[in-house]
């Protein structure tokens, strides 16, 4: 269950998950729109590669330079991954704190609620711009549906999630879940 793996682990699982549908965007769809209002699927990843190459900077760390989402975005978010990847494998550099939006915090902490929820809802939007399977494994609804819980009003800020959405009464799980979060499936 994700809540007993740390962060390194969690990460190295969704961003998995995450570099799979990545690599099955076809070469053509990275410009298809994406179910986040005025993104393509490639400013979905811009996005996600963006985030995770800012957050380190919070505690004096860099991620590599890699390619651009533009020219190369499996090789961006590659890069991306894999210098996240190591910064969380040691814990001298995952443990380093700072003053976060809701109080101290450590980066590992930031990357464990906010990045990997980011990884798997985004990987939803890429798949759903590209034409993908667009499943979340109900492990990974658990960990979306329980932070989303925990963030409360905090979820509707700017540039978080929109509004819920309405789905029927006998929408299944995932399309609940998503709807929460302001997505259409």
């Amino acid at each position: 269950m994700t809540e007993t793996l740390s962060p390194a682990r969690h990460y190295r699982d969704l961003a998995a998950k995450f570099t799979a549908r990545v690599e099955a965007v076809p070469a053509d769809r990275w410009d298809y729109p994406s179910p986040c209002e005025g993104w393509t699927a490639r400013d979905v990843l811009r996005h996600v590669v963006d985030t995770q190459r800012q957050i380190v900077t919070v505690v004096g760390l860099e991620l590599p330079a890699g390619p651009s989402p533009d020219t190369d975005p499996s090789g961006a978010w590659t890069t991306t991954r894999d210098g996240m990847q190591a910064i969380l494998d040691d814990p001298r550099r995952a443990g380093l704190e700072y003053d976060g939006h809701f109080g101290r915090t450590t980066l590992a902490a930031t990357v464990a609620r906010f990045y990997n929820f980011d990884l798997v809802v985004h990987a939803w939007d890429l798949a759903r711009a590209a034409g993908l399977d667009d499943t979340v494994d109900a492990e990974d609804l658990d960990f979306v549906e329980a932070t989303a819980r925990a963030l409360g009003d905090s979820i509707r800020m700017e540039g978080v999630c929109g509004p819920a959405v309405e789905v029927p009464a006998d929408a299944d799980r995932q399309t609940r879940v998503l709807a929460h979060l302001g997505r259409r499936a």
